[in-house]
């Protein structure tokens, strides 16, 4: 099944690493025009150097005016890829004020800003657009020690529901995914002490942790015309991990 999206610009935001790179990557290889937001300057240049086509930003998206002036400023968006995101591993008693307004800052609050102004765009251009917002499994379900991230994803995922209703008369499609574990370089770091990640695997279906291309996949086809019916979902790529 080939998707392509040439003629259409992509705003991905997180694109330093991990998965926000990757789906820069694979956008900008399936014909789409990039533009990459991120906050380090040193890995942008390395996105740039991988991929010239790729337009990079350095922006740091929880400064709500320089965000505003910025992207007011960037010309057309037709598809927006909600990715940077942040969490504490914490527990619940341990949580102090700046736990909550740094996770919700970068979680839902500057993923809500730029929204807007993407919509923004595509209603002032009458035109179309696909949005995706990274969520996660912790949405859905409760994770130890991770309060405050659940938190933020569950209400990324009724902010993906909510707009879906609202401009889905307007042919602008908005959905979620949801991702289990996923071996980053920050995942390998995190879980490849067996006894630290056996206990996760076990309560995966498919015993394995997700690797980013299974999460851009997921990305891409909803993004794509081929996903030109769905909207409003939150789409676990989790090995069936919230399926039990």
């Amino acid at each position: 099944m080939e998707i392509n999206f040439i003629g259409k610009r992509a705003l991905v935001t997180g694109v330093t690493k991990g998965i926000g790179r990757d789906i820069a990557l694979q956008l900008s290889k399936c014909g789409a025009k990039v533009v990459g937001v991120g906050r380090n300057g040193e890995l942008l240049a390395s996105l740039k150097a991988e991929d010239c086509k790729i337009e990079t930003l350095e922006l740091d998206i929880t400064d709500w005016n320089q965000t505003e002036h910025i992207l007011k400023n960037i010309g057309p968006i037709d598809l927006l890829v909600n990715n940077a995101g942040m969490g504490w591993l914490k527990s619940m008693m341990d949580i102090e004020e700046k736990d909550i307004d740094s996770v919700f800052g970068v979680n839902i609050k500057a993923l809500i800003h730029i929204t807007e102004l993407v919509v923004q765009n595509l209603l002032e251009r009458n035109a179309p657009g696909a949005i995706v917002n990274v969520s996660s499994q912790a949405s859905i379900a409760g994770l130890l020690n991770h309060t405050v991230y659940c938190a933020s994803k569950g209400a990324v995922d009724s902010f993906t529901r909510a707009t879906a209703l609202e401009y889905g008369p307007k042919n602008i499609r908005v959905n979620a995914v949801n991702p289990t574990v996923i071996m980053t370089e920050m995942g390998k770091l995190g879980w490849s002490d067996p006894k630290v990640a056996q206990p996760m695997l076990e309560k995966i279906p498919l015993r394995r942790f997700g690797q980013v291309r299974e999460v851009t996949d997921a990305v891409l086809y909803l993004l794509s015309d081929k996903a030109s019916m769905i909207t409003g979902v939150c789409l676990p790529v989790d090995g069936g991990f919230t399926a039990c």
